[in-house]
């Protein structure tokens, strides 16, 4: 893979990194204000709690997908795992605001925000695709 291709990858990861270490810790302060911004729904009870694991879950997944000074290749665990996250909560915003009507005020660029940035691990991904079926 290209070194401009190799840099371009850690810039997204670090980005996507720092997002959801952001969020997490947002929800782990105030889960009930988070989801109320993305879904437009109040929390209470044990809902505050799941918040607070989900939030937990994000910290981590960031901190173990932290680019740091380690090489990353787009084939990386840390790479993988940040593409599924983000195809998957992307697709699973989109179907809270369009088929279970849940739209709070952030629900649409939270959605947008995980599709491109899935869209730009998938576009570095093609990249290591065509550059490997290349040189054979």
């Amino acid at each position: 893979m290209k070194e401009a291709s190799l840099g371009t990858l850690k810039k997204i990861l670090f980005f996507a990194a720092f997002v959801e270490m952001g969020t997490g810790v947002a929800l782990m302060i105030d889960p009930a204000i988070v989801v109320n911004l993305l879904l437009g729904v109040d929390l209470s009870g044990v809902a505050i709690a799941i918040g607070r694991c989900f939030g937990i879950a994000l910290l981590a997944l960031g901190w173990a997908c932290w680019p740091g000074g380690q090489p990353v290749e787009s084939g990386s665990p840390a790479v993988r795992a940040m593409l599924l996250y983000n195809v998957l909560i992307a697709s699973y915003l989109v179907y809270l605001g369009a088929a279970r009507d849940l739209v709070g005020l952030l629900l649409w660029p939270a959605a947008a925000l995980h599709a491109v940035v899935a869209i730009a691990l998938i576009w570095t991904w093609r990249g290591r695709w065509r550059s490997n079926t290349m040189s054979k």
